[in-house]
């Protein structure tokens, strides 16, 4: 699993990589962020209403109501942030947005963390033919969420991370999850393809085209 990212990319950079039109960018004035935790913002590309990408930002983690299990209420919402691959066309809670709201996470690495009190962060980057970390997406999912949360009555849009089997750079860090990170030949299918066609792109990213590029008891934020 993944609670822990960075996406640095200048806003005109991220049009560039992804194919959006300067008019369909709504990001506003957005800034690099080093950190992105769940239930905070983050960028997102998706198919717009007239069929072409647009960029903005969504709250991370699809919100799920919650009852206490003392007295039945309704009690303060959880936010999911990772949907796991093998769970994405059999469980209710993600098979629509699979199906028909598929995105893209604009990234430049991540974090997991080993050991507690305290723990070892670890930032993961994709890297090119020289070894050099470069900008890359996570495979998204999202949905749109009214009600309350937070305290107050809400319209949002969110979004989560998809989730496989980790590969040998991953694994020794977190041994069960990793998100799954998409070739760049694949943003088109996994945004507009058929179901099927999108599963197939959930697998490991390559381990030869990974590396960790920071690690520390500190380091709650992208190594620069």
């Amino acid at each position: 699993m993944c609670n822990l990212y960075a996406n640095t990319m200048p806003q005109d950079a991220m049009r560039s990589l992804f194919g959006v039109a300067a008019a369909n960018d709504r990001l506003g004035n957005a800034e690099p962020k080093a950190a992105i935790f769940p239930k905070y913002d983050g960028a997102v590309v998706r198919i717009g209403e007239g069929g072409n990408r647009e960029l903005l930002e969504m709250h991370w983690g699809f919100v799920m109501p919650q009852k206490s299990k003392k007295t039945n209420r309704p009690i303060q919402p959880k936010a999911v942030n990772n949907a796991r691959d093998d769970k994405l066309r059999n469980s209710g809670f993600w098979r629509s947005s699979f199906e028909e709201r598929r995105c893209l996470i604009p990234a430049t690495s991540f974090c997991e963390a080993k050991g507690r009190a305290p723990a070892d962060y670890h930032w993961f980057s994709v890297i090119d033919d020289e070894g050099q970390p470069v900008p890359y997406v996570f495979a998204g999912i999202w949905r749109r969420f009214k009600g309350y949360y937070k305290d107050e009555k809400v319209d949002i849009e969110t979004y989560s991370m998809v989730t496989s089997t980790p590969n040998e750079v991953v694994k020794p860090i977190h041994p069960d999850r990793m998100p799954v990170i998409l070739p760049r030949d694949s943003y088109e299918t996994w945004l507009t393809g058929e179901p099927e066609t999108a599963f197939d792109l959930l697998k490991p990213f390559p381990a030869a085209r990974m590396k960790i590029v920071g690690h520390g008891e500190d380091m709650k934020s992208e190594p620069l």
